[in-house]
């Protein structure tokens, strides 16, 4: 019989046996009538009915079928069918078998019998010699009628117990003794089952996939999730039919859908007891016959290559869910933007173990992008949507892309949620094909933000900041950024207005003017600022493969400087303006996190300095870095950096525009800005070249990292790094993962320390050091 597998509710099938059921109700009366016993034929299949009796000529009924101290037995129906008695013992037998009374065997049997009378006074004679008992009264001159009454048919029996004749005592004087219950104790003693769990037959079905159904029983078994321990076997035994439904389950989804699974619990060899699984797999099923029930596609096998299982193959129930996933997924991302996949049927045959296997699938119209449409609280209307898009009018629906939009709009962070929806519109295009619309539903979320952070570095100090953003002010994506610092060694405040998604997707525009104050050991300066600039950049959110940077920066700077002629720190001014460029390449898996890939970023920023006259020299800066992971949980990294500052003298450059080695991201184990050419006062003051190095092993467990790190670098007078008088810092670091970020403290210790530098270097921040 072939069987049918669907996902729709399954029929249910009832067997039945067309057997009926009889009922025979024998009826059993007893009558106070005298019973007289006769010679009688073989009881008749049906007896007829007697005629009732009239009203007159009957005795009265009473409710419960008694009649005038008889019993009466209502006759059956006269249309009631009772069954047919076969005659066991015919009568002449039956009568030749008895035996016959002789009144010469026994002479009582000739004697007439004795009266009621003569009866009563016998047996009153045999008990007038019992004596009554202190109390009691005398029984009556008849014993029989003891209760004085002379007229009775048949009298009363003798009484033999004096206590019956007692008076009954007082009701004050009467005692009861209350009736007490027995209460069952709790058994406050834990009862526990121990039991193994033994799976037998399974091995020959394992050992054809590539599943471990073993495995796959064991992490879902009741009994494996019991401990080995039961409550009592009740327990146990609900266990294991859990777990026998469990292992049909497990055999069906790779293709055996007629097992025969028993259970049973056996005593264990050193006590305790053994759960049985015992697996007979059965046949294997596997496709016969593969129907695709859809309208012709382009191309024409779309479906065919996308729907990956073959005819011959077994039928596990993960390769067809994931066949069908792959053509919803084909579908639209081919033009078919309306496609829906139906509800597949497999029809078995238990006799032959085959399948065969129909998906019917409506693939819909054939779309192209048409325009965008949006609706709900807005945030920007739909022509900025199609700026945010990565496609055309025209081009061939594909799914990806809309999905690319979507993450495009929620990266705006400007969304509670967000949705893009295709929706048909009957215009067609010419070539069989027509356009499609996409209906954007927006839920503008609240577009301020207030955030800050806090950090600390030797050599920076304590630094807090705190932001105020609203990202819509000046739609669309227009964002008026506040910024304030407050530290130990920085102080500022700046505003921001940031255009995101300027004219084209992923392009920012940015303008800044600020004011800071920073006091270093190199130097202090007092510096305004102003700045445009036109970027790619990497977000959290959305991080790029490629990015870059250009724009320009006018600053007016008073700073102070060492003197040589003096020896003392001279404060100066100095106007400083100029162009940068900058470009990267991203191959890593996180921005702030990285596990493998690599980084590539070069800066390049033409200025000149205006002081006593007018010095124009390129600042240029080259970093690299790569992740490679050695196991899941330990990843190896590092980093150089490469920076050259030409066209101009040392001094003639303002000291915040100089190159500086050491610190929390550069090299740990020194202060901020501490190496390179020192001053008489043992001061840095800066240089016009440097190299950088660092290796770092990352092991990382749950939610905690650990980090050892060697960095090496050094900042020179010349142009172009020399690569000697290297300065080592070694040290360990810890790591709180969040969702954001790793929050990082790195603690470092330079080797061959010189007199000045500390022994310890801490570093707190948000994000790895690369």
């Amino acid at each position: 019989m072939p069987w049918l597998i669907s996902q729709k509710p399954a029929c249910s099938l009832s067997l039945r046996d067309g057997a009926g059921l009889a009922t025979i109700s024998i009826l059993l009366a007893l009558s106070a009538a005298p019973v007289h016993a006769q010679e009688s034929s073989a009881v008749q299949p049906q007896a007829a009915a007697p005629a009732p009796a009239s009203p007159a000529a009957s005795p009265a009924i009473e409710d419960d079928g008694v009649q005038a101290g008889k019993i009466v037995v209502p006759a059956p129906p006269a249309n009631l069918p009772l069954p047919e008695v076969k005659t066991i013992i015919p009568d002449d037998e039956f009568n030749k078998a008895i035996p016959r009374l002789d009144p010469q065997d026994d002479s009582e049997l000739d004697k007439p019998l004795e009266s009621i009378e003569a009866f009563e006074r016998r047996m009153a004679s045999e008990q007038s010699g019992a004596k009554p008992q202190e109390g009691q009264s005398a029984p009556l001159g008849n014993p029989a009628l003891s209760d004085g009454d002379t007229t009775e048919e048949i009298g009363d029996a003798p009484v033999r117990d004096a206590e019956l004749n007692a008076p009954l005592p007082a009701i004050d004087q009467f005692e009861v003794t209350p009736v007490q219950f027995a209460e069952k104790k709790e058994d406050t003693k834990d009862v526990e089952v121990a039991y193994e769990t033994r799976i037998d037959g399974l091995a020959t079905a394992d050992d054809e996939t590539e599943t471990d159904m073993r495995s796959e029983f064991r992490s879902l078994s009741a009994l494996k999730k019991g401990g080995g321990k039961a409550a009592n076997v009740a327990m146990l035994n609900a266990r294991l039919t859990e777990d026998s439904a469990l292992m049909q389950t497990v055999l069906a989804s790779e293709g055996w859908y007629s097992p025969v699974v028993n259970t049973r619990i056996e005593p264990a060899a050193e006590g305790g007891l053994v759960a049985v699984v015992s697996v007979a797999p059965g046949k294997r099923y596997t496709f016969s016959d593969i129907v695709v029930k859809a309208d012709p596609t382009v191309p024409a096998d779309l479906i065919a290559r996308n729907l990956s299982i073959k005819v011959g193959e077994p039928i596990v129930a993960q390769r067809v869910q994931g066949a069908e996933a792959q053509v919803a997924l084909a579908l639209p991302e081919n033009g078919y933007a309306f496609a829906k996949v139906g509800d597949r049927d497999i029809l078995l045959d238990q006799e032959s173990a085959d399948g065969v296997y129909t998906l019917p699938v409506d693939v819909g119209p054939r779309g192209r992008f048409g325009g965008f449409t949006t609706s709900g609280d807005l945030a920007f209307d739909a022509e900025h949507v199609g700026v945010l898009a990565r496609f055309k009018r025209g081009e061939l629906y594909d799914s990806r892309k809309v999905d690319d939009l979507r993450k495009a709009l929620v990266a705006t962070s400007l969304f509670s949620t967000v949705s893009v929806e295709p929706r048909k519109t009957g215009e067609a295009v010419g070539d069989g094909t027509e356009y499609v619309t996409l209906n954007v539903q927006q839920d503008a979320g609240p577009p301020r933000t207030i955030a800050g952070s806090l950090g600390y570095a030797t050599g920076e100090g304590i630094t807090a900041q705190a932001t105020w953003t609203h990202r819509n002010m000046f739609p669309p994506e227009g964002a008026l950024i506040a910024k304030a610092i407050a530290g130990t060694r920085q102080q500022g405040a700046g505003v921001t207005f940031r255009r995101s998604n300027s004219g084209k997707r992923d392009r920012t525009f940015e303008l800044v003017a600020e004011a800071f104050h920073n006091d270093y050991d190199a130097y202090s300066a007092y510096t305004g600022r102003i700045a445009a600039r036109i970027a790619r950049d990497s977000t959290p959110i959305w991080q790029k493969k490629y990015t870059y940077a250009f724009g320009i920066e006018m600053l007016g700077t008073a700073e102070t400087d060492y003197n040589r002629t003096t020896g003392n720190r001279d404060r100066k001014l100095y106007y400083v303006a100029g162009v940068n460029g900058q470009i990267g390449l991203d191959q890593t898996d996180s921005l702030l996190d990285p596990t493998k890939g690599y980084r590539l970023t070069t800066l390049i920023q033409p200025e000149a300095t205006v002081r006593n006259g007018f010095d124009p020299y390129v600042r240029a800066r080259v970093d690299a870095s790569a992740y490679y992971p050695v196991t899941d949980s330990l990843v190896l990294a590092g980093r150089v950096r490469f920076g050259t500052i030409q066209g101009a003298g040392l001094f003639d450059i303002a000291p915040s525009r100089r190159l500086y080695a050491g610190g929390g991201g550069s090299v740990r184990g020194y202060a901020y800005q501490a190496l390179g050419e020192q001053a008489a006062d043992g001061t840095a003051v800066g240089g016009r070249s440097l190299n950088e190095g660092s290796v770092e092993a990352r092991y990382r467990f749950g939610n905690y990292g650990v980090v050892a790190f060697v960095d090496a670098g050094q900042a020179y007078r010349e142009t172009m790094p020399q690569f000697n008088n290297l300065r080592y810092g070694v040290g360990l670091g810890g790591r709180f993962y969040t969702n954001f970020g790793p929050v990082r403290l790195d603690i470092a210790t330079p080797i061959a320390r010189q007199p000045g530098e500390s022994r310890f270097n801490l570093y707190v921040s948000i994000g790895q050091a690369f």
